[in-house]
């Protein structure tokens, strides 16, 4: 990808592989401590960030560790809710297991989230990041929740460019058969696949790395932020045909016929307040892939930033609070 990316500007290549050495040999900053633990289905459990008020739970992606929403002290966006008159949970799917290998994103949804919104036991609100909205969306259809935020959730996967939803389906025939054999899709092959969404802004990002002074504050938060994006852990081998098979390929959500817990899942028919907020500028997630359903904030922020960068507490964090305020004292 990078020879591609800079084919006949050796400069470019030169800088990031620069910016690449200097995260590789970046000094490791301690992470807070993680919220505790209040409910667990399985392998999967529900984390406090405390606060007084309306109980608000996020759940996110599969693909990724939950702790993009907790990244560090000054970019917490549930630490921040905290203090700001809600009580944020966090899902944390856990690592999937050897008897899992079948269990799909459907599955998931059906024999995690669905009981752990129940162990809660007051009323709750959800919030979806990427493909934890997808699920959201399905919890929210089967669950009585309050009011429901999605955040760059993709739903109308045939409005992917083709290029995408092509090249995917590639990496897909070629991962197919060591995941039957592992029972999981490695970390590895999903990195490729975010890859393949965005190549230009993989190596931009570490040739403005390579430019940077290691010492300098943007500079530990990129190896933060990158050493939270090479951490994903693995999908099952269930979780993995239904992502690249169900969504990107036949679109199922898109077309009103994704089923979870026996029932066709579609976003228009929720009657509780919602909330999409949705990116301009978003290669992994784009604006036309999202629902369309509810009250709208689209902003011109990437997927990651729109959540942890230097704009996301004015852009997201404000008004996400503000809206599940108001949700909560319509009830």
């Amino acid at each position: 990808m990078l020879r591609s990316e800079t084919a006949g500007e050796p400069n470019r290549t030169a800088t990031a592989l620069r910016g690449l050495r200097f995260y590789q040999q970046a000094e490791r900053i301690a992470r807070p401590a993680p919220a505790p633990v209040i409910a667990r289905v399985g392998r999967a459990s529900i984390r406090d960030y405390g606060g007084d008020g309306p109980t608000v739970l996020f759940i996110p992606s599969l693909i990724n560790p939950p702790d993009v929403l907790d990244i560090d002290e000054e970019r917490s966006l549930l630490r921040w809710l905290a203090t700001r008159g809600l009580r944020p949970l966090l899902v944390d799917w856990g690592t999937p297991l050897g008897e899992e290998r079948e269990l799909g994103i459907a599955g998931h949804v059906e024999t995690m989230l669905l009981p752990l919104i129940d162990a809660i036991g007051v009323p709750t609100a959800l919030v979806g990041y990427c493909l934890g909205g997808t699920m959201a969306i399905a919890a929210a259809a089967l669950r009585p929740v309050t009011a429901l935020g999605l955040i760059a959730t993709p739903w109308r996967f045939g409005a992917y460019p083709d290029s995408t939803r092509d090249a995917l389906q590639d990496l897909w025939r070629t991962a197919e058969p060591a995941t039957d054999a592992l029972g999981v899709l490695p970390m590895e092959i999903l990195q490729a696949a975010f890859w393949r969404l965005d190549p230009a802004r993989t190596v931009a990002k570490y040739e403005a790395h390579g430019d940077r002074d290691p010492a300098d504050p943007q500079s530990r938060a990129f190896v933060r932020l990158e050493d939270w994006a090479n951490d994903r852990p693995p999908l099952t081998r269930g979780a993995a045909r239904e992502l690249f098979l169900d969504l990107f390929d036949a679109d199922l959500p898109g077309k009103r016929q994704w089923r979870v817990g026996g029932a066709i899942i579609d976003p228009r028919t929720l009657t509780m307040p919602m909330l999409e907020i949705a990116s301009t500028t978003d290669h992994i997630v784009p604006a036309a892939t999202t629902p369309g359903v509810g009250e709208r904030i689209d902003l011109a922020l990437g997927h990651v930033g729109m959540i942890v960068g230097s704009r996301a507490k004015q852009s997201l964090w404000v008004p996400l609070a503000e809206w599940l305020s108001r949700a909560a004292s319509s009830r």
